[in-house]
């Protein structure tokens, strides 16, 4: 079961924000660490490339502590961000303030809070993002970044649930 939603309305307050859900098949603990651990996310940022690129991920898991990733194909395309951690609830919340910045030099800064909630065998996670610039931002998040990413993370979930060889 895959279910993803995203609003797409800019009518109303929540025209910069989006709430999406998907399910994912491990438990809330096993998907809360493959978000927040730094050598798993190494793994899953890069597991659908084709060719490896560069991923470089530190990681201080606790409330004010700081995310920071930066990746892209080359050292002149690379993608950056900044993940304060405001609430800790493992393996049930998480709630960041992110700042990225993209290779031509656009900055934003949104507030996620991500819930892990345990759905049968496996996880649904609910995020919200808010604080979107324009519409069109919060609509390429809604269809490609947050999918992505979840499709990796589930990608290195399967993988990491697969019998030894």
């Amino acid at each position: 079961m895959t279910d993803q939603t995203a609003s797409s309305r800019p009518v109303d307050d929540d025209a910069l924000s989006l709430r999406m859900t998907r399910y994912l098949p491990a438990s809330p603990d096993e998907v809360f660490d493959a978000y927040t651990d730094a050598r798993k996310q190494k793994i899953w940022f890069s597991i659908l490339d084709q060719t490896p690129g560069i991923v470089e991920i530190e990681v201080d898991l606790r409330v004010g502590g700081v995310q920071t990733a930066v990746w892209g194909p080359d050292e002149n395309t690379l993608f950056r961000e900044t993940q304060t951690f405001l609430v800790i609830d493992r393996p049930n919340r998480l709630v960041t303030e992110s700042t990225g910045s993209s290779p031509d030099g656009m900055t934003m800064t949104t507030r996620i809070d991500i819930r892990f909630d345990a759905q049968g065998d496996g996880t649904l996670v609910t995020v919200e993002q808010t604080g979107f610039p324009v519409v069109e931002v919060r609509d390429f998040f809604a269809g490609d970044v947050w999918v992505g990413a979840f499709d990796r993370i589930e990608a290195f979930l399967r993988q990491e649930g697969a019998p030894d060889a």
